[in-house]
């Protein structure tokens, strides 16, 4: 039986999802939490055909703590938390599950993401981190442990993810994994990029794409950069953020783009509104 259980949160993701699930070995448990999306009975239909369990939240509560309801109800050692445009590439799991093997005092592990056709990624940095402790390293032919981890394919000990209490609920979107993976590797073990699993990710393709749904996201993510870069004790967090946003605002791309307008006022606004929000300090 797999000790792996793929956890993954949707939101008006019917048209991503089947290929997703397509892609999860025969045999390996499920659990699909969906944050009151307008498509759910769909997603049900989706849910019951491939065996898996659908937990639906009354409200679109965040990613976060959405991934902490699926948590909640998986019984394996291990948890990997997917986005559902994401897919597994074969063989996947298994090296995984290999991988965790191998560096057991490791937290937290990353497959490589593929990005079309390109070669496998992995995180080298975070604004929540110095530059001094960011990956120099671009390309790796075998395991390394990160600095930080992607939320897209996200393998955790679940000994870990309920030490530390799991996802921020503080934290409705973005910025969660950058909070996770810190402390994880503050409290229970670093983490590690595992060369022989792959991940393909479409990116922002988990939910409809519209200027009102990029505007509301990018709200969120100015929120979440000021609140993590606070709980994790970043200098002027406010001021490098404001400051980032600024610059953004000042691309040419922004006359052509109805859209890309919504995102970056958006993304001001929800840094700006930030300002007097002060989180628990993280202190391991």
């Amino acid at each position: 039986m797999s000790q792996i259980t793929v956890i993954s949160v949707c939101y008006n993701s019917s048209r991503v999802l089947p290929e997703m699930l397509s892609s999860i070995p025969e045999g390996v448990p499920v659990i699909l939490v969906d944050n009151a999306s307008d498509d759910v009975e769909t997603i049900q239909q989706m849910a019951d055909a491939r065996g898996a369990t659908l937990i639906r939240s009354s409200e679109n509560a965040g990613f976060g703590r959405a991934c902490n309801l699926g948590a909640a109800q998986a019984q394996t050692d291990l948890l990997l938390f997917l986005n559902p445009d994401s897919c597994l590439q074969p063989g996947a799991l298994e090296a995984l599950q290999k991988g965790a093997d191998r560096h057991p005092d490791a937290s937290a592990f990353n497959p490589g993401i593929l990005k079309g056709r390109g070669k496998p990624l992995f995180r080298r940095s975070s604004v929540i981190l110095p530059r001094s402790e960011a990956l120099q390293q671009k390309e790796a032919d075998s395991d390394i442990e990160l600095p930080v981890l992607v939320g897209s394919a996200l393998l955790v000990r679940r000994v870990a993810f309920e030490k530390i209490g799991g996802f921020d609920p503080e934290i409705f979107m973005y910025h969660e994994d950058d909070d996770l993976s810190l402390r994880l590797k503050a409290v229970c073990g670093p983490l590690y990029y595992i060369h022989e699993a792959q991940v393909s990710h479409a990116g922002g393709q988990s939910s409809p794409r519209s200027t009102a749904i990029a505007g509301l996201k990018a709200w969120h993510m100015g929120q979440s950069r000021v609140y993590v870069a606070r709980k994790h004790s970043v200098p002027f967090a406010f001021g490098r953020a404001i400051a980032s946003a600024a610059i953004q605002m000042l691309s040419p791309v922004l006359l052509f783009s109805a859209r890309k307008r919504a995102k970056q006022w958006s993304f001001l606004r929800g840094i700006w509104q930030s300002r007097d929000v002060q989180p628990v300090l993280f202190k391991p």
